[in-house]
């Protein structure tokens, strides 16, 4: 099975396209987890345990668990995830030439990781992205127009062509994904673009960062988010919220810490359900 096969199955067990990012920022975590073995594994074990009802996947960040104890919570968490039935996708946006490019692309046959997808940098063209790509069974999310302020710097540019740079990507991933596994990253921040990429590419699914705590566009992200890609039983895509799900109790005022992690994806969930 494809990813996005897997992840249509997923997200039609739980109603829900909601990615909940694993980012356990060591100096956000609470007390209770702190003194643990691997404090990173222990807050998002608890996380997983409140939100997996509603969650289609989890979305781990490589830069909280590049050292030996992050990478051990991190293996932990991906095990503990898939217990629960639920896909996982690294936010890692690799992406170098030769041997880099394959080093970094194994830990999409990583036994002891066994991640179901990647981001991925289109920066350095299709040879930095083959190996990558040539896991047919994995998720390759290329990153696209992100939904960081800063991110209209190069991804806006205009090509001689006329085109912004954005859209270029979007066309080369489109021709990348003989495979159907390719998928695109883009904002909820930035609503147009979301709407442009979409027209570009009408079966590539997305996932689309921003709609937590950046006060992204909700509706637009369903509304072009989704795609029903060939072979796919139903329209897939992910919509990610990491600190505003993780990190709702200290930014909501709620009382019971994992409690209302649980409540933020539910919320979530309902709010993203109304435009699907």
């Amino acid at each position: 099975m494809t990813f996005f096969t897997r992840l249509a199955d997923r997200i039609g067990a739980v109603d829900s396209v909601v990615s909940v990012g694993l980012d356990p920022d060591p100096d956000r975590l609470p007390e209770k987890v702190r003194d643990a073995d691997l404090p990173r594994w222990a807050f998002n074990c608890r996380i997983i345990d409140a939100t997996h009802e509603h969650a289609a996947c989890f979305k781990p960040n490589a830069a909280f668990y590049e050292d030996p104890d992050g990478w051990r919570a991190l293996e932990e968490t991906v095990a503990y995830a898939h217990g629960k039935g639920v896909p996982v996708l690294l936010d890692a946006k690799r992406a170098d030439i030769g041997n880099t490019a394959r080093r970094y692309a194994s830990v999409l046959d990583d036994e002891g990781l066994d991640i179901d997808a990647i981001t991925v940098n289109p920066y350095l063209g299709r040879d930095a992205l083959d190996p990558f790509l040539s896991r047919e069974d994995a998720g390759v999310f290329v990153l696209c127009r992100t939904s960081n302020s800063g991110g209209e710097d190069l991804q806006d540019l205009e090509l001689a062509s006329g085109d912004p740079v954005y859209e270029r990507v979007a066309a080369l991933a489109d021709r990348w994904n003989e495979a159907g596994n390719v998928g695109l990253v883009v904002g909820a921040t930035a609503p147009g673009e979301l709407e442009r990429v979409r027209e570009l590419v009408p079966d590539i699914p997305f996932l689309v960062p921003g709609v937590g705590a950046q006060g992204g566009d909700a509706e637009a992200a369903i509304e072009y988010g989704l795609a029903a890609p060939t072979g796919v039983d139903g329209p897939v895509g992910l919509v990610n919220s990491s600190r505003g799900i993780i990190f709702a109790s200290e930014e909501r005022g709620q009382g019971g810490y994992f409690d209302a992690a649980g409540a933020a994806a539910k919320r979530l969930k309902r709010r993203l359900n109304q435009y699907r």
